[in-house]
């Protein structure tokens, strides 16, 4: 099996693993003319001046040089770069790690791992970088505008013990959210829909059909027009929380996607989405402890 992230290919650099691609396994010509067809964000040029600095080779380890030829099916490694990348000026906390686990604690806007316009400004990258930990993986993930809780594995090994409570809905997860307040829509509750992909952009939407989301709803405290509530869903569908509030007219303090896309300037980080990852609970898979985390993190007041 082909590791990605094996550092007798590349070694983690700055944080950033190498990326893998295989080339396909039929045609011919250059690797150097497929990744700059293929990837064309990354200039032929720049792909050029990769190779020949060494920074771009097979999964045997062997240097990839501009004029070799595409051998069908082989793995080549390379380093993502990413120019004038947008940064995240708030730092996550490290609350909890040990040889298996990690657990961080996330400010809005930064994004749990490489995405779009977003590589060192990601909590993955951050993390590895800073704690030189190549083997890092998130667990499960929580939207870039979400605050709070997320579990890391630390080592490959025991990775899918870890994976395995989420798969099996081992772990209870809380969030609070303010939002507003109707006197039409009873507390507590537990919302149950279908939700489906849209089709636009990255969005979620609620179908007819038989429930595949559900979320455990209920008033914390109330102050005029405005609540905060506690969420805890029991399915992991995304963009669920959001969506499910959303649908009952309780759309999200600062939410730029539902129920409608309303995106803020780049670099605008003046009003976070009022959504924030509060605890997570498990039994942990190897020692049989169990383990609480409680972010320590706080949303804004109720306006």
């Amino acid at each position: 099996m082909h590791n990605p992230h094996d550092p007798k290919v590349l070694p983690m650099r700055d944080g950033v693993s190498p990326s893998c691609i295989a080339l396909p396994n039929q045609g011919e010509g250059s690797i150097l003319d497929f990744l700059a067809e293929r990837l064309p964000a990354v200039a032929r040029a720049d792909w050029q001046a990769r190779m020949q600095a060494g920074e771009v080779v097979d999964e045997h380890a062997q240097r990839v040089l501009p004029e070799r030829q595409v051998v069908p099916g082989l793995r080549v490694y390379y380093y993502r770069t990413l120019d004038n990348e947008v940064r995240v000026p708030f730092e996550a906390q490290v609350l909890f790690r040990d040889d298996h686990l990690l657990v961080a604690d996330k400010p809005h806007f930064l994004p749990v791992v490489p995405a779009g316009r977003y590589l060192q400004n990601s909590l993955l990258v951050r993390l590895k970088r800073a704690l030189d930990l190549p083997e890092l993986s998130p667990i499960h993930r929580i939207d870039r505008e979400t605050a709070g809780l997320v579990l890391f594995s630390v080592q490959r090994a025991t990775r899918g013990r870890y994976q395995a409570l989420f798969r099996e809905r081992a772990v209870d997860k809380t969030y609070e959210a303010v939002a507003p307040w109707r006197e039409s829509v009873s507390f507590p509750r537990e919302h149950a829909s279908r939700m489906e992909e849209s089709g636009h952009f990255f969005r979620m939407h609620e179908v007819e059909g038989a429930p595949n989301s559900f979320t455990q709803m209920q008033v914390l405290e109330r102050a005029g027009d405005w609540a905060r509530y506690r969420l805890a869903p029991v399915t992991g569908k995304r963009h669920q929380l959001r969506v499910h509030m959303a649908s009952l007219g309780l759309a999200l303090r600062g939410d730029t996607l539902y129920p409608q896309v309303n995106d803020a300037a780049e670099g605008d980080f003046s009003q976070p989405l009022q959504l924030l990852a509060r605890s997570l609970a498990f039994r942990d898979p190897l020692s049989g402890e169990h383990r609480y985390f409680e972010s320590q993190r706080a949303l804004n007041p109720l306006p």
